[in-house]
């Protein structure tokens, strides 16, 4: 629950840091509320109130607060300090209540007795919310450092209190930086200037309180309790992790639980969703309406609801619905004058000018793959005839790309297409000529030591490779089969860290052959390339190594990579924009969520394939 608790595991008791997680003591959710809204109704309203509440025991130091009253009544006459709870349990047994008397019986002899009030019983959760909010100064005095977590200053702190505490180890953490005052143990005169200081200062006063409030938001029992349904995911999904690379769980479960996926949840691709189509980012989980739209996520969030509808026929009825909004979306994308499908719509419904031209031949070029899935796949007649039409109007401009990714995508999208339309030989031949450019350019660029398509590897790099394999098997083509094996094998080779998990190319910059490879930031984009091509491999030879090799791919999600963490998001259904070095982006953009889905769903129906003993 703390930093320090994290320390003591790792230093003193050998746990790896990739073992630990560290999440918060949870706290009530409560409104931010002034400490006058509930004085009036405990008499206190001219009063100046400190708080400690809690089981009392001689290590609380609550005499040490007694002991400081004397030198704060002199300068707030009008001071209370309340103590609030009943003597531990375990000390009544042993000597009844005789830690309570001695204090109050200091009380007495320092005459602040008036001061001091006693309330002796449990209080519910409202009342025990109420006198928390009326404290002006909660204080905890404990006298010992080695104290890992205290869940009255857990609670306090989220309330919005503001705190007095001697530095024990979780003190010394939450107050940290300004959000508390830290006195030395066992100095009622530290107590008492610190008290006076803060109850004279209405300004510090507030924005201590408004700085542990705000801060706060990061415990509360919803966040908290989000955290866990995440580690509990995490600690299911990881089985598979462990059974793979020979660990100690590898011999308790079966084979179908170690490679459990996770169950379908489109709650984020929803809420990223409006009548108008997907948007492209999110701050956090909210939609980004400053960014609008892009036809490229469109694109992607077409071809998942396309599959999703093709796997499942008792599919959640909302997948029709969200197609007809993508598709819609890439039908006002169009643009007759160019020939081409304009990919950056403001949340205006103004289209923003194109990029340069290889981003935006890319763009298109998933936009054909889509409007290919939907006519190969898609059941609605409605949406296969908007696509029919589109399809033909937008592969036209492929001919004259260079972009190798575009040309990739194109080839996936006539494949799908010629499931329905198996002896349209104009747009096959379309595919042949997309085909011996990417081969021609693999035999110009690949050598022994970098068998690639380009002197540099980018983004999207697994779906080159896919391509090459998918018209090699369909054709019969060995050299382009043989050259998609052996660049697809050499791609997860280099995206293989030391520890064997999956590690993509990192896209803080280009890889060029000779440079040393980029290791961050890295993209849910790339896992899922990955796994496509992988299963591709699969489906085409049957070699099991190629379904492992997707699995692994896809394991990057659920903890099986660098930093050992979700990128994954178990609750919203989400996908974290990417692995930092040190962190995860907190943001979960369309582009990631969809990578993560897409690979979801390829994963599933392989899985279903391979336990049915169908065809790979």
């Amino acid at each position: 629950m703390t930093r320090k608790a994290v320390e003591l595991l790792s230093a003193a008791y050998d746990v790896p840091l990739e073992k630990i997680r560290l999440i918060p003591h949870g706290i009530p959710e409560m409104p931010f509320i002034d400490p006058s809204f509930y004085k009036a109704q405990y008499d206190m309203a001219d009063k100046t109130v400190l708080l400690t509440f809690g089981l009392l025991s001689p290590n609380k130091g609550i005499e040490q607060v007694i002991r400081a009253l004397p030198e704060i009544i002199k300068s707030k006459p009008n001071t209370v300090y309340i103590v609030l709870g009943v003597t531990h349990p375990a000390l009544i047994r042993h000597e009844g209540e005789a830690y309570r008397l001695s204090l109050q019986q200091l009380a007495a002899e320092l005459h602040v007795e008036k001061h001091v009030l006693f309330r002796n019983r449990f209080v519910s959760a409202d009342e025990l919310k109420e006198f928390l909010v009326m404290a002006d100064i909660y204080i905890t005095p404990y006298l010992y450092e080695e104290q890992i977590v205290s869940g009255t200053l857990a609670y306090s702190y989220g309330i919005g209190n503001a705190i007095i505490s001697t530095p024990y180890w979780h003190a010394a953490e939450l107050l940290a930086d300004g959000r508390g005052i830290l006195v030395p143990f066992r100095d009622p005169a530290a107590i008492a200037d610190a008290v006076v200081a803060l109850a004279s200062n209405d300004t510090e006063r507030n924005a201590m309180r408004k700085n542990a409030f705000l801060e706060g938001r990061n415990m509360t029992w919803p966040t908290v309790a989000r955290k866990y349904v995440e580690l509990f995911t995490e600690a299911r999904m990881t089985r598979s992790i462990a059974a793979s690379q020979g660990g100690p769980l590898g011999g308790l479960f079966s084979e179908e639980e170690q490679n459990e996926l996770p169950k379908l949840k489109l709650d984020h691709i929803k809420r990223l969703t409006d009548d108008t189509g997907m948007f492209q980012h999110a701050v956090y989980t909210l939609p980004n309406y400053t960014e609008g739209y892009c036809s490229d996520d469109n694109a992607r969030a077409l071809i998942l609801m396309v599959l999703l509808a093709s796997q499942d026929k008792e599919a959640d009825p909302e997948i029709d619905r969200l197609a007809g909004t993508y598709l819609a979306l890439l039908h006002h994308a169009y643009d007759e004058s160019s020939g081409r499908f304009r990919n950056f719509l403001n949340f205006d419904r103004s289209w923003a000018p194109e990029l340069p031209s290889a981003v935006s031949e890319d763009s298109h070029g998933r936009v054909v793959w889509a409007l290919g899935t939907c006519l190969g796949r898609c059941v609605n007649p409605g949406f296969q005839g908007a696509a029919a039409k589109l399809f033909e109007r937008g592969l036209p401009a492929v001919s004259s790309f260079t972009s190798p990714r575009a040309w990739a995508f194109s080839i996936i999208a006539i494949r799908e297409y010629l499931r329905r339309f198996s002896g349209d030989r104009l747009v096959d031949g379309i595919r042949e000529e997309l085909a011996n450019r990417l081969f021609a350019l693999y035999k110009k660029n690949a050598a022994p030591e970098w068998p690639w398509f380009e002197s540099y590897l980018s983004y999207d790099n697994a779906k080159l490779s896919h391509a090459l394999l998918l018209y090699g098997h369909d054709t019969g083509n060995r050299e382009m089969l043989d050259a998609g094996f052996v660049s697809l094998k050499w791609l997860m080779k280099i995206q293989t860290s030391p520890k064997g998990h999956f590690r993509p190319i990192g896209s803080d910059r280009v890889f060029n052959k000779g440079t040393e490879q980029p290791l961050f930031d890295q993209q849910p984009l790339e896992a899922n390339s990955s796994v496509s091509a992988c299963l591709e491999a699969y489906r085409v030879s049957g070699d099991l190594f190629w379904h492992g090799e997707a699995q692994r791919a896809f394991r990057w999600y659920l903890g099986g990579n660098d930093l050992s963490l979700f990128v994954f998001d178990a609750l919203s259904g989400g996908c974290h924009d990417g692995l930092h070095m040190d962190r995860l982006n907190q943001n979960e953009g369309a582009e990631s969520t969809l990578a993560f889905q897409l690979a979801l769903s390829e994963m599933r129906e392989a899985e279903k394939r391979l336990l049915l003993g169908g065809e790979a």
